[in-house]
């Protein structure tokens, strides 16, 4: 164990390791790392600890997992520290480095299920990392600083790109993927963003650029390219670059398997051109209202446990993508290591060209929300969604939201609409709402049946009439919160009306606890949800409690009966965020 302290280089020939200002560059993220390994950096800059001296015999081993596609490049990294005998305190660095998808590491400890056989992690992106915090059991990681990058664009055969005016004419993400969208001319592709960085990000920048630009649209319409996307992803980035037509042959270009635009990094289009020849190489297209970038975190893994050595060298071989040699070596495998003006060479390998707005600063990253939002939606979306909202109409409803000057139930219904929009035709919803004695005896009424948006009666659509049931929501006079009848009730009817390739919930929103005396108990209704909850027809309760006065012990009891989750909001506006963040979390436990 002991405390982290700055690694050396005794009798190397490697470049000067001195930290260089290269905004979130791997220099600087050495220095953050440094504070939490002992203070280090202040002895560095004092000259207290001395770079020099023979390589030791006993090498220290470091092993590090990476994304596929920066593996090569760090490999030769390794291959380098062992031809010059880089050392950290005297010993040689015997760095091992193994493929694995980011996806795949993340899940891994974000379940924090036993001692990880690896010291360093270099996913293709911080959305992983990200991803990894969720955990409530992840285990321990501390990201050090990002040692590449590499921008989002869409690649396509030189004659799609002609097509499309490349490179004189420009787009932004929505009308790019509209235009490679149409028809089925120019099929367009991309990595399942549930297991891509790339595809994630890209369809974030979608979504948050149609919301943008096309008002109470966007998110219908954002919707709706992701349904036509996903109806062309791969399982992962490796396999992406197969879909490709691979010439202009007719019966290439006619296979309704072949794509001629894909959803990619710059790097991974470098890398298909290095070897792919002039006639199957990509031209790319750098939308001009930004491009999302892979940023190559390096995260130490368990470090507290790292025994010293382990530490140091960790820390030595990240600073070595500081110097020149290893920002060369990044660049010949395609990764831009300058947040400045990028290689021309290196864009022009990758299929760039002039007017394209390849150098343009990179946009922020998404947030935590939205990439909860960006997920809910493709898991929807992907699988179609079959929803039954049960919303509670109790008196309650009628205070006011503290600083709105709206009323609960007036705030719920707008959070409702917004989510609705989320929705494609396909998706089913239905809605009930719920009060004690609403319905003779029973605390709830079916408002409109869970069926099709897109499905039509006469000039109406189900979309229209779960609109209008939304906005007519009213809270009723001296109504009750009769909760739990109405949970199993709805339940019931969810779990016998469950279809199949579908993601079925069941959404509740209660302001308040049970008040219904005369009805089932709590440990009954608990009970009862354990008996007909089947892992083999999954119906998920997701159960938000709205406001100061529900009770979000009790909604998480009840949803975690049937493999759900509850969640407790104290604005009304944050409903559909929760709704979203609750269908990705349910979609990728049961994946």
């Amino acid at each position: 164990m002991g405390r982290h302290s700055l690694p050396d280089e005794r009798g190397t020939a490697a470049a000067d390791p001195r930290p260089r200002a290269r905004g979130r560059a791997v220099a600087i993220a050495t220095a953050l790392v440094l504070v939490v390994a002992g203070g280090a950096a202040a002895a560095v800059r004092g000259g207290l600890l001395s770079f020099g001296g023979a390589c030791g015999d006993d090498a220290v081993r470091l092993d590090v997992v990476a994304a596929p596609d920066v593996t090569p490049a760090l490999r030769e990294a390794a291959d380098l520290a062992r031809e010059k005998e880089i050392t950290s305190d005297g010993h040689c660095i015997d760095v091992r480095v193994t493929a694995r998808d980011s996806y795949q590491v993340a899940a891994e400890l974000r379940a924090g299920k036993g001692d990880p056989e690896y010291d360093v992690w270099v996913p293709d992106s911080d959305v992983w990392v990200q991803r990894v915090g969720l955990g409530a059991k992840q285990t321990k990681i501390a990201p050090a600083g990002n040692i590449a990058s590499s921008p989002v664009a869409i690649g396509m055969i030189p004659s799609a790109a002609a097509s499309l005016g490349w490179p004189e004419k420009t787009y932004d993400w929505p009308r790019l993927t509209a235009a490679a969208m149409k028809g089925d001319k120019l099929r367009l592709g991309a990595a399942d963003p549930a297991r891509s960085a790339t595809g994630l990000l890209a369809l974030a920048k979608l979504g948050a650029s149609a919301k943008k630009h096309g008002g109470e649209e966007g998110d219908t319409r954002a919707a709706a390219m992701a349904k036509a996307l996903s109806t062309r992803t791969t399982d992962s980035d490796g396999q992406l670059l197969d879909t490709l037509a691979r010439d202009d042959s007719g019966a290439e270009q006619g296979n309704p398997r072949r794509n001629q635009a894909l959803i990619l990094s710059e790097q991974a289009a470098y890398a298909h051109n290095a070897s792919a020849g002039e006639e199957n190489s990509l031209d790319l297209f750098y939308p001009e209202d930004g491009s999302p970038r892979l940023d190559y975190p390096y995260t130490l893994v368990e470090d507290d446990r790292m025994s010293t050595d382990t530490s140091r060298a960790a820390l030595r071989f990240m600073t070595m993508f500081s110097d020149d040699d290893g920002r060369r070596t990044l660049t010949e495998h395609g990764f831009r290591t300058d947040p400045g003006r990028p290689s021309d060479k290196l864009v022009a390998a990758a299929g760039g060209r002039t007017p394209q707005p390849y150098a343009d600063e990179a946009t922020d990253p998404p947030s935590d929300k939205q990439l909860q939002e960006t997920l809910g939606m493709w898991t929807i979306t992907v699988q179609s969604a079959r929803l039954s909202t049960v919303v509670d109409a109790s008196e309650s409803m009628r205070q006011l939201v503290p600083g709105r000057g709206q009323s609960r139930m007036e705030v719920t219904k707008a959070a409702l609409l917004r989510a609705l929009a989320g929705f494609t035709d396909e998706d089913e919803i239905g809605l009930w709402e719920f009060a004690t004695r609403l319905d003779g005896s029973r605390d709830y009424r079916a408002l409109q049946p869970t069926r099709r948006l897109g499905e039509r009666e006469g000039s109406v659509t189900h979309r229209d009439k779960l609109s209008a049931a939304f906005s007519a929501l009213q809270p009723v006079p001296g109504g009750a919160t009769g909760l739990y009848d109405t949970t199993l009730a709805a339940y019931k009817e969810a779990r016998s009306t469950y279809a199949r390739d579908k993601f079925n919930a069941l959404v509740i929103l209660t302001d308040g606890a049970n008040q219904d005396p005369g009805s089932i108990s709590r440990s009954s209704l608990i009970a009862r949800l354990e008996e007909l909850a089947d892992p083999g027809r999954p119906v998920p309760i997701i159960a938000i409690a709205v406001g100061p006065d529900a009770d979000k012990d009790e909604v998480q009891q009840i949803a975690a009966a049937t493999g759900g989750s509850g969640h407790q909001v104290d604005d009304p506006t944050q409903i559909h965020a929760v709704i979203l963040k609750a269908i990705m979390e349910a979609g990728s436990n049961r994946g």
